[in-house]
């Protein structure tokens, strides 16, 4: 018999402390970092939802693989256990340790993206658009029109939009896209899957123009159950057999190992381009290390060549993707406005929705992200206009698309009551919506400004 109560598949070996900052010591830390909850200090968090990135927890194996890791400069066994686990998951020839995802991409586009090209993708997250723009190229979302409403039940919302690609590769030319890419999960579209009938379209009409395709991959696990989960015909086939046939649409990736690698730190690109490969190897060692570490500790690469292999774990995908959806079903029935459906990392909340009174340009998701903080010591992280927003040349501002703002659950660390706790936080600050005011970003840096800026509320 199945019962409705999600349980953790793991049994709690060690435990750390949680802080209890009071209400009034918030107020002062919001106060400090200029309303910036990347500023805060961990121990000024009781949950800590800003990203699912290396905030996970690590399993007995990956520690005891840890302890035995080696640490040698070059031809580490360690490098050979994991570039062997990384091409048997991808079918990829070529691996290239990078530190974490961010390296990869910048490897990547610094050797085959040019200034005046574009790199289409369903939608870029903050560093991969960086490290697009960053070469001087224009990184362009092409995702399907249903991505752009939170409340639209589209089970794949990260798709790209195939004529729209098909219009944008005939109108700027073979040579003004030197690849495409696509994430999945959509993490900036609301952690949303990519179907693999969208990825075998997208691959086709990369491949009969002779277009590099390649995956951001940092979620690709969460991705293959939930087409699993949501594409016909794909329910009776290993999560791991999906996730193969993802990565064979492609000719390569980057990867996030922070993500789907349940690691700590690591990151790696992986493609079957010999050339291309040995141009990035070259890059590699000048900015990260040799080619067979790329930055990374003999216990780091131990410890994701372990990771990619619990990540496919069925029944860990499971109580994962269920976990999650269980914090966006009890937030929505409470009449939460959030991105639906639930994707695989993070609940969503439409602070578009949330506060209509509030515009853009006054940043909603951030003043909804600060009173979470402020009211429950939960740190969440703003992803719309304070993230995505342009400034123009005139001064004002372009907004982004969406404005939501995320709950990123990290792997293996919180259990159902304090995710029940998350959900009583945000029911209350949604009751509240409508004393809530906008905020005025007074200092930004010109890349990622989000990291870094500052806020002060608006004086009305």
């Amino acid at each position: 018999m199945t019962y409705g109560t999600i349980i953790e598949p793991f049994r709690i070996h060690s435990v750390q402390a949680i802080p209890n900052p009071t209400r009034e010591e918030r107020e002062a830390a919001l106060e400090r970092e200029g309303s910036n909850l990347f500023g805060l200090r961990s121990s000024e968090v009781i949950i800590d939802l800003l990203t699912d990135s290396g905030t996970g927890a690590m399993s007995s194996a990956q520690w005891a693989g840890m302890l035995d890791a080696d640490e040698s400069y070059a031809g580490s066994r360690s490098y050979r256990r994991f570039r062997d686990t990384v091409k048997a998951i991808t079918g990829y020839a070529h691996v290239v340790p990078t530190h974490q995802g961010r390296a990869a991409e910048r490897i990547l586009f610094s050797v085959a993206v040019k200034a005046g090209q574009v790199v289409p993708n369903n939608t870029h997250f903050d560093t991969t658009r960086a490290n697009v723009e960053v070469q001087g190229a224009e990184a362009v979302d092409v995702v399907i029109e249903a991505a752009r409403d939170p409340a639209a039940e589209h089970p794949f919302k990260g798709n790209l939009d195939v004529p729209r690609l098909e219009a944008l590769l005939d109108e700027r030319g073979r040579d003004a896209v030197p690849m495409v890419m696509c994430t999945v999960t959509n993490n900036s579209g609301g952690g949303q899957p990519v179907s693999l009938e969208n990825l075998r379209a997208v691959s086709a009409v990369c491949r009969a123009r002779g277009i590099p395709f390649f995956l951001d991959a940092c979620r690709f696990a969460e991705n293959a159950w939930l087409v699993k989960e949501r594409e016909p015909g794909e329910a009776d086939r290993p999560v791991r057999e999906i996730a193969k046939e993802m990565f064979s649409l492609a000719d390569g990736c980057t990867m996030s190992a922070k993500k789907d690698g349940l690691a700590n730190m690591g990151g790696f690109l992986a493609l079957n381009d010999g050339d291309l490969a040995r141009e990035c190897r070259n890059v590699l060692i000048l900015t990260e290390g040799f080619p067979t570490y790329g930055g990374l500790a003999g216990y780091d690469l131990e410890a994701v060549a372990i990771g990619l292999e619990e990540v496919l774990d069925p029944q860990y995908l499971r109580y994962r993707i269920a976990s999650t959806r269980y914090l966006a079903d009890r937030v929505a029935a409470a009449g939460v406005p959030i991105m639906k459906p639930a994707g695989g990392h993070a609940v969503y909340l439409d602070a578009k929705a949330l506060l209509p009174h509030v515009p853009p340009s006054e940043y909603p998701g951030q003043a909804v992200a600060v009173e979470l903080y402020r009211a429950g010591g939960i740190r969440s992280c703003e992803i719309g206009s304070a993230m995505f927003g342009r400034r123009r040349e005139d001064g004002t501002e372009e907004p982004a698309p969406l404005e939501l703002v995320r709950l990123a659950i990290p792997r293996r660390t919180y259990t159902k009551s304090q995710i029940d706790y998350v959900a009583e936080v945000v029911i209350d600050v949604a009751s509240r919506a409508g004393e809530l005011r906008g905020l005025e970003m007074v200092e930004q840096p010109r890349w990622l400004r989000h990291f870094t800026c500052r806020f002060a509320p608006r004086d009305r």
